[in-house]
């Protein structure tokens, strides 16, 4: 049974009207559960990266669209019936871009003097915390059928980066970090492209872009380091990189750490891991670094000898090192498509996250830019228990954003998605049908219906169907 295509998401200011009519919960005027967990005042708490307080500026945990503090803000949206992972069915009710209560399955009403909420029925959902993707392509996305390398044409990779990010928020990542290739012919023209494209979707999805250039040491290595300080400027928030490609590699993670350190961006590095002496110099220079400095896609360290690769992730974990894995396939700066230990680099204390990779390009001309597929990827290959696998392309994946993280509890950002299905690992296995949930606002919907039919059959069979179906 296909998937529908995905469909343009509504636009922020009709999501909400667009999703389901009036379910059976009760009306504004029902007092609310006792028990029911009601947000803080919206303007009480302002403490950097604290559950109640607004996030980076264009973050999820922003206050666009936020009301007067203390009052209920416009598009206040009430999830009726939704099942969550410890298995209680709850109504939960977001204003202002936040988780404002959550209650027990018809509790909760309006919430406030003055205050309007359109319902939408999610009986049979399962509610979780949105995904995020930290490793995407987005100026090399949906180049698949290109002859030759991958069209940089400035108009050309700002809609194929806006389609991939849209493909994705479909799939319920509301966030994604995009590595984009500076230097070179091109320049900057497709960092230029991709930021277009990120200002554009905001509202529906947050895209943030990292610079990577070629070479960064000796003669050739000047222009690539000022062209990298410039991508800065322009704005590209992260600083990234490949250091197997240049034929110094200390030198060239030296140069990277020092433009972050100037400007106070992450570090976020290509490299295949198969070198442990190299990752051992790349924790060692590392350590310490805030914002943080991530590594990915590490496929490499599965190779190497159980003993070499432990002694490397507790290295790795000393430094406070981040490692994204892919294990959905690699990416245009990987020859290898093997997927990191993940297990033994949880086991040492790492922090691992799980990306996509390529988006249907050379790489992978399959990539589907699917967290919940990487999900069922690290549990059902790599032995993560559902909930740790979802981790990876949640939680984890968020932090690696510098984004607040996201509980369905009172007073965190509604990010949000919610899944057919009553348990997680059923939900990994099926993941057909979702909405997504970002800043308290429905932005994207895809429903699936599967339905079996004998048409040679004289009576209905009595075979199981979802939804309904109609012969053309």
């Amino acid at each position: 049974m296909p998937d529908s295509q995905p469909q343009p998401p509504p636009s922020p200011s009709s999501a909400a009207s667009g999703a389901s009519g009036p379910t059976g919960t009760p009306g504004a005027s029902e007092a609310p559960d006792p028990g029911a967990s009601e947000a803080p005042d919206p303007g009480a708490s302002g403490c950097p990266g604290s559950p109640g307080a607004s996030g980076p500026a264009g973050s999820p945990g922003g206050s666009e669209g936020a009301g007067t503090p203390g009052q209920p803000g416009p598009g206040r949206l009430l999830l009726c019936g939704a099942r969550l992972t410890d298995g209680r069915t709850v109504d939960v009710r977001l204003g202002a871009g936040r988780i404002e209560a959550v209650g027990t399955a018809g509790s909760l009403g309006a919430g406030g003097p003055g205050g309007t909420v359109t319902r939408l029925d999610l009986s049979g959902y399962l509610l979780l915390p949105a995904p995020a993707e930290p490793h995407a392509h987005g100026d090399t996305a949906l180049t698949a059928d290109s002859r030759g390398p991958a069209p940089y044409d400035a108009e050309d990779i700002r809609r194929r980066a806006t389609e991939a990010a849209l493909l994705q928020l479909g799939h319920g990542a509301t966030a994604l970090r995009a590595h984009v290739r500076v230097g070179g012919v091109q320049g900057l023209g497709a960092l230029d492209a991709v930021l277009q494209s990120g200002r554009a979707l905001r509202g529906l999805t947050e895209l943030t872009t990292v610079a990577v250039p070629r070479v960064l040491t000796g003669a050739a290595g000047t222009d690539g380091l000022a062209m990298l300080r410039d991508a800065v400027k322009m704005g590209a928030g992260v600083v990234g990189g490949c250091p197997d490609v240049d034929p110094d590699p200390t030198g060239y993670v030296e140069a990277v750490l020092e433009v972050a350190s100037e400007h106070g961006c992450p570090v976020d590095l290509h490299t295949d891991g198969a070198d442990p002496a190299r990752l051992t110099r790349i924790a060692a220079m590392a350590g310490g670094l805030r914002p943080g400095v991530t590594l990915g896609p590490c496929g490499g360290l599965a190779r190497l000898p159980v003993e070499v690769a432990s002694r490397t992730a507790d290295q790795l974990a000393a430094a406070g090192v981040t490692v994204v894995c892919l294990p959905q396939g690699g990416c245009g700066s990987s020859e290898d498509r093997g997927t990191a230990p993940v297990r033994l680099l949880r086991a040492a204390g790492v922090r691992v996250a799980a990306g996509s990779g390529a988006l249907r390009d050379v790489s992978n001309p399959v990539g589907r830019g699917d967290p919940l597929e990487a999900a069922y990827l690290l549990a059902s290959r790599h032995g993560l228990r559902p909930e740790d696998a979802y981790d990876a392309v949640s939680a984890r994946a968020r932090a690696v954003l510098g984004l607040p993280e996201v509980r369905v509890e009172a007073g965190f950002p509604a990010e949000l998605l919610a899944v057919r299905g009553d348990r997680l690992a059923g939900a990994l296995s099926l993941a057909y049908s979702r909405v997504v949930v970002h800043r308290g606002r429905v932005v994207a919907r895809t429903s699936a219906v599967r339905d079996f039919r004998d048409a040679t059959a004289e009576a209905d069979p009595g075979l199981p169907r979802q939804g309904r179906w109609e012969p053309s």
